[in-house]
């Protein structure tokens, strides 16, 4: 039995969990941590806004991969390559770790143009599979 898309949701909820817990750590910065008033004062700028965009952005794509994985596994029969949507869904996901890794690491932005490049045509891959089939029953 094939089950792409199990994994998606799995590790999108996974991810989300992860990212929901790094918003309390975002909290206590902004906060309660000693010089607060310095994050705050970053707001939009630097550090704090990378790591405001990771944060977003990694529930975003996780929530993606859990609507993407349900729908492979709902649909599978009646959509291609859904191995293959799955998986670019899965790369998404280095978009918001790479920006973290960009700002706790310092380095380069290439995961998350790749995890950006890969959600992206994961999601119109899927619109444009679920435009080209047949019949729909729910």
């Amino acid at each position: 039995m094939i089950m792409n898309g199990k994994n998606n949701i799995a590790i999108g909820f996974l991810t989300m969990g992860f990212f929901m817990a790094y918003g309390f750590l975002l909290i206590y910065l902004r906060d309660f941590a000693p010089g607060k008033e310095e994050w705050i004062n970053t707001y939009s700028t630097g550090k704090h806004f990378e790591t405001r965009l990771a944060h977003v952005h990694g529930n975003l794509f996780a929530f993606l991969n859990i609507l993407i994985g349900y729908l492979l596994l709902h649909f599978e029969v009646k959509l291609k390559n859904t191995k293959t949507i799955s998986w670019l869904a899965l790369t998404g996901l280095l978009m918001p770790i790479g920006i973290l890794s960009e700002v706790y690491f310092g380095l380069p932005p290439a995961l998350v143009l790749i995890g950006a490049i890969a959600m992206t045509i994961s999601v119109i891959w899927l619109g444009f599979s679920f435009l080209n089939m047949k019949q729909i029953k729910i």
